[in-house]
């Protein structure tokens, strides 16, 4: 068996930032860490609807910051603000602290890799075919302004009695390269014939020496690629 490694947690503290922002004593450490992952299974199991691709957790005193990215904000704020205010409310309770919302829209949801995945689990949900399925997604994809994508899914792909794995890829995805920035989701489609996982690697371009990636700013933070040394390196 290959080794993985994740490829979000092999760029934390290069070129990613950290998804939970605070200190804690060893005592209070796992009380809090188990409320980080509350706070992220309830919105996303409320508000799935809403298109959230990532939810970071910052803490100061007696206070939580939640920030939510988010690609469509009407669902998620309600009429009125009906919802982002039940939502504070309801974290305050799990919490037992006061919590604060912030909330970023995603511009471009096609280059955010667990929306990605969401679509093509849905697709599969819908018992559309599984290659027109990844094809689209795929093409949708590097047509907003990808570098590079690869998907791929896992299951009784079409009812078939054995499970097999399927994978489509276009464009670059440097994984082993700590300087590019690979946006990786996944996701799980419940068919009649059970759970097809969904895995999405999306490459967005390269981050320049010294800097993290800034989400609220997309592909802005990112350069084009740097041009191949040596003559025939790296040719495919």
């Amino acid at each position: 068996m290959g080794q993985k490694v994740h490829p979000t947690g092999f760029r934390i503290g290069g070129i990613e930032p950290w998804r939970s922002r605070w200190y804690a004593n060893k005592k209070d450490f796992p009380k809090l860490l188990m409320q980080d992952r509350k706070i992220r299974e309830y919105i996303e199991k409320e508000f799935g609807s809403a298109g959230i691709p990532r939810i970071e957790i910052e803490r100061s005193g007696e206070a939580v910051n939640v920030i939510i990215y988010t690609a469509r904000p009407g669902v998620l704020v309600g009429r009125k603000g009906v919802r982002v205010e039940q939502l504070k409310l309801d974290l305050q309770k799990l919490t037992g602290m006061t919590c604060h919302l912030t909330l970023h829209e995603v511009k471009r949801p096609e280059l955010e890799s667990k929306l990605v995945a969401e679509v093509v689990a849905e697709a599969l949900e819908r018992r559309m075919a599984f290659r027109r399925a990844i094809k689209r997604a795929v093409q949708t994809t590097m047509q907003t302004g990808a570098k590079g994508i690869k998907i791929q899914i896992n299951g009784r792909l079409g009812g078939a009695e054995m499970a097999r794995e399927q994978t489509e890829r276009e464009g670059r995805v440097p994984l082993s390269t700590l300087q590019s920035h690979i946006d990786y989701g996944t996701a799980i489609a419940k068919t009649t014939y059970g759970i097809i996982g969904v895995k999405v690697w999306i490459y967005k371009g390269e981050i320049e020496r010294g800097k993290k990636i800034d989400f609220r700013q997309g592909l802005s933070m990112t350069r084009a690629d740097r041009p191949q040394r040596g003559g025939s390196r790296g040719r495919k």
